[in-house]
């Protein structure tokens, strides 16, 4: 049964009473995504999130790129039609999660502790929980934004976007018609200096991918007999640098305007080049903030051979390159340099980095709008390590940001959260994002 509908004792429901009801109702929905084209339960979410935004008027679309693999548009007219459209983009897959591994089930959507437990609570179930309460409220109170709002509920972002942004970008562009802003994932979270400073990180910009197979030929023989092209032996030994290997440090425009930032919060001055210290002291955060200083390429999957008493002509592997804004070419010749002749390199994924500057109209709204709710908010830039389905909307022209907002408890590993075990979301964190949200939506 649903717990999205709760009534006060008024008989009036607000966003901040449907957001913890909702969201556990999408945690509950397994839309597991394993890469290979599956993406089982996100026709059953999009379905969901069209029934809920259609209960307050709205008429909701569901576009399948293939059987399934299903995404839900609508859009909400502005008063002021002149004025350019907004995009709030969220995605309903997940990355997989083994239940033997987590304290609570990760597709119970369980409270406890204060916080929603389950796979997507913080990628992203909560901000889509967040939108659709949020909207769900304003259009049952008459509340209309200023400027047109575009709802995307998106599949496959977990697997590059291939079957949901992507597709519609591709498809169905007529659908951000007027689109010139868009606000998604991974930004506008808390990270606490003290009890006077709360540093929210607005996402601008994002590094890019190349999701890559490297393959070795060798020669293919009998296990008992010597052989000096093994290409299992050549591939560890290849995969063994890589894993090792440190990218230069690059500061990038985003990433300095952060370091600024941190370096008046902390009252000291920070060198990109020796950041270990202050790494330390940054949490849960520092996973992600120590990745934005440099290119990276993690080895992930290993393969190779059938049998125990003979040796492979052929060993695969699986890396995972983000490089920064500006760096894909010095990327990409590190990685071959490093990986040798060998080794055969090609890209199973690639996307491009994004990066805009931290001004205007939009900006200014994210920063009142936190700053309403929570006195010690300070807004400031940061770059995401990974990449969101923002890649797709920039090729429309549409300025894109991260700013799912959250106030988060100091003790949180809230970076650690993300494709973790035991991922939550704190029950007070997804209320303030309501609020926060529905301020942005009247100032921006």
């Amino acid at each position: 049964m649903s717990e999205s509908n709760p009534t006060t004792a008024a008989g009036a429901v607000t966003g901040e009473d449907e957001v913890v009801g909702i969201c556990r109702d999408l945690i509950r929905i397994d839309t597991s995504n394993y890469g290979d084209g599956r993406g089982p339960g996100e026709r059953a979410a999009a379905e969901y999130v069209a029934a809920q935004l259609a209960d307050v008027g709205l008429e909701p679309e569901i576009f399948e790129s293939r059987p399934g693999r299903a995404s839900t548009v609508a859009r909400i007219a502005g008063t002021d039609p002149s004025r350019p459209a907004l995009l709030i983009h969220g995605h309903l897959d997940v990355v997989p999660a083994n239940a033997e591994d987590w304290t609570r089930h990760p597709f119970s959507g369980e409270v406890a502790d204060g916080c929603v437990w389950g796979r997507g609570a913080v990628d992203m179930k909560d901000m889509d929980a967040m939108t659709l309460a949020l909207v769900r409220d304003r259009l049952r109170s008459g509340r209309r934004p200023p400027r047109d709002v575009v709802l995307a509920f998106l599949a496959d972002e977990e697997a590059g976007g291939v079957h949901g942004a992507r597709y519609l970008v591709d498809r169905k562009p007529e659908l951000f018609e007027g689109v010139t802003e868009a606000i998604g994932e991974v930004g506008g979270f808390s990270f606490t200096v003290n009890e006077n400073l709360r540093l929210y990180l607005i996402e601008t910009a994002q590094k890019g991918m190349h999701w890559m197979r490297l393959t070795v030929e060798g020669t293919a023989g009998h296990g008992s007999m010597t052989n000096d092209d093994n290409a299992i032996t050549e591939l560890c030994e290849a995969v063994g640098r890589l894993g090792r290997h440190r990218f230069p440090v690059r500061v990038t425009k985003t990433v300095r305007a952060f370091l600024d930032e941190l370096s008046d919060a902390l009252g000291t001055e920070l060198d990109p080049e020796d950041m270990q210290e202050t790494l330390a002291k940054l949490g849960g955060i520092a996973k992600i903030i120590g990745a934005t200083l440099q290119n990276t390429a993690a080895p992930t999957q290993l393969g190779a051979g059938y049998k125990v008493n003979v040796i492979p002509g052929q060993a695969t592997a699986h890396v995972d390159g983000r490089f920064l804004p500006g760096h894909e070419e010095e990327f990409l010749a590190d990685l071959d340099r490093v990986l040798g002749p060998r080794v055969r390199r090609t890209d199973d994924h690639a996307d491009k980095a994004l990066e805009t500057t931290f001004d205007g109209p939009l900006v200014d709204a994210m920063q009142s709008s936190l700053r309403a709710e929570d006195p010690a908010a300070r807004a400031v830039p940061y770059m995401l390590s990974g990449g969101t389905d923002a890649k797709h909307f920039d090729d429309l022209g549409i300025r894109c940001f991260g700013f799912a907002p959250l106030k988060l408890p100091p003790e949180l590993d809230f970076a650690g959260m993300f494709h973790g075990v035991d991922e939550r979301v704190p029950v007070d964190g997804l209320r303030f994002g309501v609020r926060v949200l529905d301020r942005f939506l009247d100032q921006c």
